[in-house]
């Protein structure tokens, strides 16, 4: 009985890696000129938003709109989640931007990221003495970008507002343009 036991539970388990074990794999499913254009045809990817990127921008109003060579990295994540980092995130220290992602239309995409703005301490002597800058509210991008048909490169319109610690809006909002390239090798 102990012997017929075992060898039940041992076809059980061969049964088992049958049925989910490795599967064959079905052909990737191919691309058409008709469905997104001769880019799509040669690159599945063409258009697609996701990966990593570095834009200029220029803000046309608002505290951001004095600085002219203003630049943004962001990742775009499979999932709809993206980071953003500028080249002037040490002056004032501040962090990264964290936000969301979407399509919206064909190469047309809509992202929403937000970071914390900081205030500098009072007098120099609060950072000797161990204090830092502190929150002084945070910002909100809401960034309208099309991406260039073979995908390399987007071009997009942007709406920036800033609010206070207690949520409600504050003065530095603007709008910007920017022109961004994906990175490759």
């Amino acid at each position: 009985m102990w012997m017929t036991s075992r060898l039940s539970l041992l076809s059980l388990a061969i049964w088992g890696l049958g049925a989910c074990g490795p599967q064959r794999s079905q052909p990737a499913q191919q691309h058409t000129a008709s469905e997104g254009g001769a880019a799509a045809a040669a690159d599945p990817a063409a258009g697609d938003l996701t990966g990593e990127w570095r834009a200029q921008l220029q803000f046309s109003s608002g505290a951001f709109a004095s600085i002219k060579d203003l630049e943004f990295m962001y990742s775009f994540n499979q999932g709809g989640t993206m980071t953003e980092s500028s080249n002037y995130d040490a002056s004032p220290p501040v962090p990264p931007a964290y936000g969301i992602w979407r399509k919206t239309g064909p190469n047309e995409y809509e992202a929403k990221y937000e970071f914390y703005v900081t205030k500098p301490p009072a007098k120099f002597e609060e950072i000797v003495k161990g204090g830092g800058w502190g929150l002084g509210g945070r910002g909100v991008f809401v960034e309208h970008i099309t991406v260039a048909a073979d995908g390399k490169s987007f071009t997009s319109k942007i709406k920036y507002d800033q609010f206070d610690t207690a949520g409600k809006p504050a003065e530095g909002g603007g709008e910007a343009e920017g022109k961004g390239v994906k990175l490759a090798f």
